[in-house]
């Protein structure tokens, strides 16, 4: 979720151990997803999770149902908590209220510009951001806002920093992509965005724009702005957490190749040497 992740995002979630059939009795694999928040789902099946989902099915032998909900906050208490289904797509890799499986990518914010402005910007520090018209997501008014919003302010940087909800009008198609839309059409100079968000909606605009991964130094440590994504499952449900394990450490290459096809910026995972595990 993105947010980071919208995915990213990435939304406050809550878990319950299962009160229906497990995945593993199931002739069907049961997803919750966003059925309107492109790149990553919709009801039309238009998402990488939705193809990634496609993917697993077909692994397991089973077939792809959806139980759709917006991805926003009550988003696992009406689906997987209430048992209408059994596996969520995209979850921070060790958030630890839903069982995780490895990550199986791993994504930052970046920048967003008009390639013509030749704006040659990576750094979250950098000077010419205090001259020029900035984008990024808010989640809420409590705080609980993405690392650029976080990092800008930090800096002082505020009256030049226009809010985008990530919620957006639920009414319009794919909400967040209203910020990378005002890179566009000039309504802003530059965008911060979570990753596979930015990359999308770059490869569907009309005007050439240039994506580049934000850099953070020391001074805005512990802030990250690169996440690991995983699935999630309910908690205790380890037979389909080690199934899905199975299938991301055996299909890593083809996982790769759908998130690239979708624009997302892929950053390298790391390996703890103690434990052999992704971080």
């Amino acid at each position: 979720m993105h947010s980071p992740v919208s995915s990213a995002f990435v939304l406050a979630m809550v878990a319950l151990q299962p009160a229906a059939a497990t995945a593993a009795e199931s002739e069907n694999l049961r997803v919750c997803a966003d059925p309107n928040n492109l790149p990553f789902s919709n009801s039309a099946g238009e998402g990488f999770e939705n193809k990634l989902a496609e993917m697993v099915a077909q692994a397991f032998g089973k077939a792809v149902v959806y139980t759709w909900w917006a991805q926003r906050r009550g988003f696992i208490r009406h689906t997987l908590k209430a048992g209408d289904c059994d596996l969520v797509m995209g979850v921070p890799a060790h958030y630890d209220l839903v069982e995780t499986t490895r990550p199986y990518y791993r994504s930052t914010y970046v920048f967003v510009s008009q390639t013509a402005r030749h704006l040659h910007l990576d750094a979250i520090d950098d000077p010419q951001l205090r001259s020029l018209a900035i984008g990024v997501h808010l989640i809420g008014d409590d705080g609980n806002n993405p690392p650029p919003a976080h990092a800008l302010g930090q800096q002082g940087i505020i009256d030049n920093v226009r809010g985008f909800m990530i919620y957006g009008d639920y009414r319009e198609p794919d909400p967040p992509a209203r910020l990378i839309e005002a890179v566009e059409h000039g309504e802003i100079d530059i965008a911060a965005a979570w990753g596979p968000l930015a990359g999308y909606a770059t490869k569907k605009s009309k005007v050439p724009l240039t994506v580049t991964p934000i850099v953070a130094g020391e001074r805005f440590a512990p802030q990250q702005f690169q996440f690991e994504i995983a699935m999630g499952v309910r908690k205790g449900d380890h037979a389909l957490r080690d199934r899905l394990n199975d299938f991301i450490a055996q299909r890593g290459a083809e996982i790769a190749a759908l998130l690239q096809s979708y624009g997302v910026p892929l950053v390298e995972q790391r390996l703890s040497s103690a434990t052999g595990e992704h971080r």
